[in-house]
């Protein structure tokens, strides 16, 4: 997620206390701001429907018509306490999105990239990353060297059959990877993009599946079509005279994806096997957190197999080649591999439990518990007059709206705190405002990814929250998603 540079979350009440005390209250019983000339009026709560919507309240006495913006709910988990509008709290030095200045449609969320795009089988983009062409050159000259021992009459030609073979072992790794997108398309889950990479590819799926059994099925159809495809070239093996350039490859091919696929078996993460593993202790226990913590701590477990057993097993003989009793060239290369398959499984263990716990707090992130109260001010305001309004109410946002009340634009506040306070009654706020955009309209109830997607689509530091029926809420500032998303994450599982 990326956020903007930003400050903390106003002032709330909370029933049966005053303004003044600082802390307002989640309710579904929403108040309009108060009048700027005076103090805010206190809301009647219940803790346990913060995030639900409520009937409105009436405005005060001699208001027009959208001329009073609501008061926003409790301080959300990354409220750092109050301060005035025009004061920035200065641990808000974290700039993670840019002002989107301007009018015009919300632009879309851009698309992932990842090397050369090769194509969009089922609308989902495939890309190969420029590590694929150094493994299509090593596997080339390992495989040339086989087929000299096998096929010496094929001379230099030999390369261009290593290199042949390369191509279609990743086939076939793109071919496993479309099962797993495929599986995630058909239960609704959606691919962000498959990449090929150095040590084989990834389907990118942006959601967990819903239910163990599904994550089970979404994890084994790789290794699955690996196994038929092994079994395909198998079959056609037989049907080629042993010995030729089509046998070697087949042979070649049959064995690379019987590999791949007991190799994605193996019961930790970030391989299929552990993502298996995983739903088996998420059917069991109920808990798909405990799935993924077992999971990948075997996946650590396996790394450190794999970094210490690779090398002994190879040097013993055991993998099929001769033994090996002084440290040569072969095993400082079987070393240099065992270590790095090793940190790639260690470090995916690892991503794993990150992107879990990620899901399990993203949940919290509510855009009503999180969004600031907000003043109206017209085009004409002075500055100072303006940050004396929202401070007298207790706001921490101000609201650029017309003549009738209808918002025009959003005061950034890194731009007010850039405005010496010498000069603040000689600044009018529409100078210092963000037009507002489609996408800078965001709805009171979105919460967890939606919220941040929402978020992601349109970069901007601050954003109009509105009710489902288009009355104002509040402004949420992006800086204070970012601090309630990195407190909620800082938190135990």
């Amino acid at each position: 997620m990326r956020t903007p540079d930003g400050q903390t979350p106003g002032d709330r009440t909370p029933a049966g206390r005053t303004p003044d005390d600082g802390i307002a209250p989640a309710s579904t019983e929403r108040e309009p701001a108060a009048d700027p000339d005076s103090t805010p009026t206190e809301r009647d709560t219940h803790p346990d429907r913060a995030y639900a919507g409520g009937p409105d309240s009436a405005a005060s006495a001699g208001a027009p018509e959208g001329d009073r913006l609501r008061k926003a709910p409790a301080p959300g988990p990354g409220d750092h306490g109050a301060s005035d509008l025009g004061h920035p709290d200065p641990h808000d030095d974290r700039p993670l999105a840019r002002s989107a200045d301007g009018k015009g449609p919300a632009p879309q969320r851009p698309e992932p990239r990842g090397g050369l795009l090769m194509g969009r089988p089922f609308g989902v983009p495939v890309y190969v990353a420029p590590s694929w062409f150094l493994v299509a050159a090593l596997i080339t000259w390992v495989f040339g060297g086989q087929l000299e021992r096998v096929l010496p009459e094929l001379g230099a030609a030999r390369y261009l059959v290593s290199l042949f073979f390369a191509v279609a072992f990743y086939a076939s790794v793109l071919v496993h990877e479309l099962a797993h997108t495929v599986a995630a398309l058909r239960f609704k889950l959606p691919v962000r993009r498959i990449q090929l990479q150095f040590f084989g590819g990834v389907s990118e799926i942006e959601k967990e599946a819903e239910t163990p059994g599904r994550e089970f099925v979404l994890a084994f159809v790789g290794p699955l079509l690996s196994l038929v495809l092994a079994g395909i070239f198998y079959a056609a093996l037989l049907a080629v005279e042993p010995g030729t350039v089509p046998g070697v490859l087949l042979a070649g091919l049959m064995i690379s994806n019987l590999i791949v696929a007991a190799f994605n078996l193996l019961p930790g993460l970030p391989l299929d096997g552990g993502r298996m593993l995983r739903a088996v202790v998420w059917k069991i226990t109920g808990k798909p957190m405990k799935g993924t913590i077992a999971a990948a701590w075997v996946g650590r477990a396996l790394a450190v197999s794999v970094l210490i057993g690779l090398p002994l097993l190879t040097q013993s003989g055991a993998l099929g080649t001769d033994a090996v009793d002084n440290v040569g060239m072969d095993t400082v290369l079987d070393a240099l591999l065992a270590a790095i398959l090793a940190a790639i499984i260690w470090t995916g263990a690892g991503n794993s439990l990150r992107m879990a716990r990620l899901r399990e707090h993203l949940p919290e992130l509510q855009a009503r518990a999180l969004t600031r109260r907000a003043v109206p001010v017209e085009t004409d305001t002075p500055l100072s007059e303006a940050l004396r309004r929202a401070n007298a109410a207790g706001a921490r946002a101000l609201v650029v709206v017309d003549a009738d009340g209808h918002p025009l634009s959003l005061v950034r506040e890194a731009a007010i705190v850039g405005v010496p306070e010498h000069r603040r009654p000689w600044v009018a706020v529409s100078g210092l405002a963000q037009d507002l955009t489609d996408g800078m309209r965001v709805s009171a109830e979105l919460s967890g990814e939606e919220l941040l997607d929402a978020l992601r689509a349109t970069p901007a530091t601050e954003y109009l929250v509105v009710e489902e029926t288009g009355e104002i809420y509040g402004v949420l500032s992006a800086a204070d998603v970012e601090r309630a998303f990195v407190k909620a994450m800082a938190r135990p599982s």
